[in-house]
């Protein structure tokens, strides 16, 4: 039934009398439970094992490309901001692996099409606003670490023990922006194309995730960047599988984590419909 504004606008009585709520709600974690998640995650890439070892391939490229050309013609530091930069880019390019898993799920055949629909079309407008939050605390952190510099020594020779002031105040920022930055995007991206929400409510969903489960979220952070940091060890090899099963890992964190069956499915695409699985009744 639906009711008629002063102003003309039309609204339907039975959705304003069940307004969404600001933030779904989370489950409390095992402590081992990102190793399940990554057992989930290597499943899927083996399950299609095309789709997601193409998108770690590109993906292990790139990171190797822009690791080289900074290692060749920058310093140390410039490394270390780029792959600061993936950690912002990183979740935005994961749609992609999102999007494998949820076909997965459906039993339906992985499509590269619906795929690169779901990257590029359905859900653009909510990931270029989620992109624009990441890029201001990407700015923000890199004009903070810019302003790090005063910790530099006075003289022109100085020694290691000199420098390690400079270096932990490094170190810290970076925690700071790191844990901001995976804190926000860790669930929401997943949520936004699991379910019709708007980027804040995606965005504030995954930090109260991540604060009701810090420990489990730490190890979960330590495994992607132990992962990051041998993937590159090993001239990217490893990042052509670690890449795509992390990406189907988030997934299914996302899944085993939020319970966002208060908020309303998409009218098209590959979640409009519930999952085929045996947590059919939660999805």
């Amino acid at each position: 039934m639906f009711n008629k504004l002063s102003g003309g606008a039309v609204i339907d009585d039975e959705n304003s009398s069940t307004p969404m709520p600001f933030v779904a709600p989370c489950k409390q974690l095992s402590f081992f439970a990102p190793f399940r998640w990554l057992r989930k995650g290597l499943n899927d890439a083996r399950r299609a094992p095309l789709a997601s070892l193409s998108y770690g391939l590109v993906m292990a490229a790139l990171v190797m490309l822009f690791t080289v050309l900074a290692w060749r013609y920058g310093s140390a530091w410039i490394v270390f901001s780029l792959l600061c930069g993936f950690v912002f880019a990183a979740p935005i390019a994961c749609v992609g692996t999102y999007a494998i898993s949820a076909q997965l799920e459906r039993k339906l055949p992985v499509s590269l099409k619906r795929t690169l629909k779901a990257c590029f079309k359905r859900y653009l407008g909510s990931e270029l606003v989620f992109a624009l939050v990441l890029l201001i605390i990407f700015l923000v952190w890199a004009r903070a670490s810019s302003a790090v510099s005063i910790f530099m020594p006075e003289t022109g020779n100085y020694s290691t023990q000199e420098m390690m002031g400079y270096y932990g105040a490094l170190a810290t920022l970076a925690l700071v922006f790191l844990s901001l930055t995976f804190a926000a995007s860790v669930f929401s991206l997943p949520m936004i194309m699991h379910r019709d929400v708007d980027a804040i409510t995606a965005v504030v969903t995954s930090i109260n995730a991540v604060l009701r489960n810090k420990a489990v979220m730490a190890l979960w952070g330590c495994l992607i960047g132990v992962g990051l940091v041998l993937g590159i060890a090993t001239g990217g090899l490893l990042l052509i599988l670690f890449l795509p099963a992390v990406g189907h890992a988030v997934w299914h964190g996302y899944l085993d984590t939020i319970d966002a069956s208060d908020f309303p499915r998409h009218s098209g695409g590959i979640t409009s419909t519930a999952r085929n699985s045996e947590l059919e009744n939660t999805d």
